[in-house]
């Protein structure tokens, strides 16, 4: 299937990390949460979840995107917003701590080993 958008090799891509693609973060928990308290069926609101919360770190959301996060999950643009600004805050900290030198050193050795077996 061709890709549409920019594909993996681009340059827009650049910062762009596949984990965040079923990443556990606190605006996916966020937004499963409130899909699913909204009537959402499980499958569909993971769906939804897995859609939204990469983008959320990775473009952001634009105005758009917050209003329908906004009229599926019943909250507020504000709570939207909320849970996007805590989420880019929890990232940030994630962020920092990876790339503390010995952090960085530690993940290496991690890596080494498991690659080794």
């Amino acid at each position: 299937m061709p890709i549409i958008g920019p594909g993996p090799d681009d340059p827009e891509n650049d910062h762009w990390d596949p984990a965040w693609e079923d990443h556990d973060t606190p605006f996916r928990r966020w937004l499963y949460e409130k899909l699913t308290a909204a009537g959402l069926e499980y499958a569909a609101a993971a769906d939804a979840a897995g859609l939204y919360a990469p983008a959320n770190q990775y473009t952001g959301l634009d105005d758009i995107n917050m209003g329908i996060i906004a009229a599926l999950t019943g909250a507020g643009t504000a709570a939207v917003r909320a849970a996007h600004k805590a989420d880019l805050a929890d990232w940030a900290r994630e962020r920092q701590l990876r790339d503390h030198p010995d952090v960085a050193v530690l993940d290496a050795d991690l890596d080494r080993i498991r690659h080794r077996s």
